[in-house]
Order: structure tokens, then sequence, then C-alpha cells
């Protein structure tokens, strides 16, 4: 068996590198996504009460403030999973012995599947948000500059 060429190894890690900084932009969208789906469901809830005069009805486990969070959180997992794995496929890079693990890519698929059905019921649950009569415009008249 031929050693690898300094060249090789330094494709390997450079691959490796790319990975790492992919799962990064997926976890900082994950955060992104989560915080706007809670900063929606919060302005939602104040439309309501603006428009309703009346306190919002009480928030159920499904709320897109908990979707929100869940997203964010699991963003930050996935940096942790990336340092962890990059950390990982480094040293077996250097050692020579890299084996893939489909593992993680698997549980990643879960999680966001899972949060995606779980922001189902938010969407089709929603209730409209009531019609305030509009009040009657009153004509105006035109007056010279």
């Amino acid at each position: 068996m031929t050693p690898d060429s300094p060249v090789d190894r330094q494709r390997e890690h450079q691959a490796n590198e790319r990975t790492f900084l992919a799962w990064v932009r997926t976890s900082i969208a994950l955060i992104g996504f989560g915080f706007a789906i809670a900063r929606f469901g919060i302005f939602l809830r104040q439309l309501e009460l603006t428009l309703t005069q009346q306190e919002p009805q009480a928030r159920s486990f499904f709320s897109s403030e908990h979707l929100g969070v869940s997203l964010v959180v699991f963003g930050v997992v996935t940096i942790a999973l990336a340092a962890w794995r990059y950390n990982q496929v480094f040293w077996q890079i250097e050692r020579g012995n890299y084996r893939p693990d489909r593992s993680i890519v698997w549980l990643m698929t879960a999680v966001v599947m899972v949060l995606g059905l779980l922001s189902i019921p938010l969407l089709l649950s929603r209730s409209r948000l009531p019609s305030v009569p509009a009040a009657p415009i009153k004509p105006q008249s035109r007056q010279p500059f």
C-alpha cells in the first residue's frame, strides 16, 4: 500500500473543512428560521390582541414559539455535531483509516422531518384573524394647495 501524497491529504482536509462549513451554514439557517418563526408567532398574537382587544386564547403545545425555539436549539446542536464530526474525520484522515458514517445524516434528516411535520398543524389550525369592520371613509373635499 502506498502512502498518500501530501497533496492528497491536503485535499482531503480541505474537503473535510468544506463539509464542516456546509454543516455550519445549515445550522445558521436552522437558527434563522427558528428565530423568524418564533417572532412571527409573537407578531400574530399581538396583531390579534390589537384587532380584537381581547387576550388571545391560551397557547397550545404546538405553537410557533415552541417550534421556533426547537429549531434554534437544533441549530445549536447541529453546530456541536458538525465540530465533533469534523474532528473525528480529521484524525481518521491523519491515521489513514477514514470510514464514512451516515448516522449523523440520518439523524439530521429525522429531526428536520419531525420538526417539519410538527409545523403542519400550525399551518392548518391557525384560525384567521377576525375581520374588524372598517370605519366609514369620509369623502374629503378638494382644497387648492
